[in-house]
């Protein structure tokens, strides 16, 4: 879901790291790879870094716990893949460029949003495959010009191993039930769903047991991720105010779909309690991610621009202030994650893809505050 929503607005709207020596913060050390892929500005914040897929849409790359693995979602062709699907790369060692990575989720239907869970041997991530074998489809183009993005009411929530053998359901409700990530405590799930006939933010158990609501106001609430304490939560909402506004979700809800291109972040406590909006910036600000430090928020913003993209990577503390541009490419840079170590940074961009559409996997070390 978090993929899809917003590759997709782009385009309508308009081998591995060797060791290196210590270095000063303030005197980063960066390689000829760097100067080819990252602007002056950015080398502030990044170093060595690395470009792990070639080919296709790859996005929403999370580490395993000891930061050797990464679990992401792709819909590569040359991988076998027609729509998202969910595979995994030793990404210090393995060569996606010449090899195909490991598939987990079942090859049927849609994949989206996985993560690793404790013991880095399993993952959860949701699948639309028990509403039929084939890609759903997305939506037409709107003859009211609004771009919409579909909520697959046949998403669950699955865990499985690294063979891609399912191991259990942790869903099944009604509606939409998607955008699980995992606490880094590895005691709690938060994810979205669709089971009160809103977008909602819930918590539960990693075996899908007592499940917690978090958000009850009205919009669309997604893309939580927890902080490094594991004690708040940090998402994208939207918001809607006026009568037109709430009158347009509910229409759209109804059918299935939401328009994404007004978000802002929020944070909480995990339970939902000192619910504070966190930017009020317009337009699209989304896929935030803690800081190492639990005080800052990393994301994915196209608010410096009135034509929709490009987007680039912002930061900005939690209570609001400020706030500072991390990269700058032309056209798309999203899904910013940081190693549970805090040394390096992953992320989803469109740089260095000859010219293409494909958006792909880079990591990077992080020398920024």
């Amino acid at each position: 879901m978090r993929f899809q929503i917003l590759i997709l607005l782009m385009y309508v709207m308009a081998c591995s790291p060797k060791a290196t020596e210590t270095v000063a913060i303030d005197e980063p050390q960066h390689t000829a790879q760097d100067s080819l892929l990252l602007s002056e500005n950015e080398m502030k914040y990044l170093r060595n870094i690395k470009q792990l897929t070639f080919g296709g849409n790859n996005a929403e790359a999370y580490w395993s716990f000891d930061d050797e693995m990464l679990v992401f979602q792709s819909d590569y062709a040359g991988w076998g893949s027609e729509c998202d699907q969910i595979f995994y790369t030793h990404w210090k060692t393995d060569d996606l460029k010449n090899n195909a990575p490991q598939r987990l989720s079942t090859g049927l239907g849609r994949t989206t949003c996985s993560y690793f869970l404790p013991g880095n041997e399993t993952i959860v991530y949701a699948s639309t495959h028990l509403g039929g074998d084939a890609c759903p489809p997305v939506p037409e183009r709107r003859t009211d010009g609004k771009y919409v993005w579909p909520i697959y009411d046949t998403y669950d929530i699955f865990t499985a191993d690294l063979e891609g053998n399912l191991l259990a359901q942790l869903t099944n409700e009604p509606g939409y039930d998607g955008e699980a990530t995992v606490s880094p405590n590895g005691d709690k799930i938060v994810f979205t769903s669709m089971r009160t006939g809103d977008l909602e933010l819930f918590t539960m158990n990693i075996d899908g047991s007592d499940v917690r609501q978090v958000t009850n106001d009205l919009g669309y609430d997604g893309g939580a991720f927890f902080s490094p304490d594991g004690t708040k939560l940090i998402w994208r909402a939207s918001r809607p105010q006026t009568e037109e506004e709430i009158a347009e979700y509910k229409e759209l809800l109804a059918e299935g779909l939401v328009k994404p291109t007004e978000m802002e972040l929020y944070v909480s406590n995990v339970d939902g309690s000192d619910l504070r909006k966190i930017t009020d910036l317009g337009q699209a600000n989304w896929a935030p991610f803690f800081h190492p430090s639990g005080e800052k928020i990393i994301f994915a913003s196209n608010h410096h621009t009135e034509r929709g993209f490009p987007f680039n990577l912002y930061m900005i503390n939690l209570d609001g202030t400020g706030l500072v541009r991390i990269t700058e490419n032309d056209t798309f840079d999203a899904f910013p994650v940081f190693s549970n170590d805090g040394k390096y940074l992953v992320f989803s961009s469109n740089r260095n893809n000859g010219g293409t559409r494909d958006t792909n996997l880079f990591v990077a070390e992080w020398i920024g505050d």
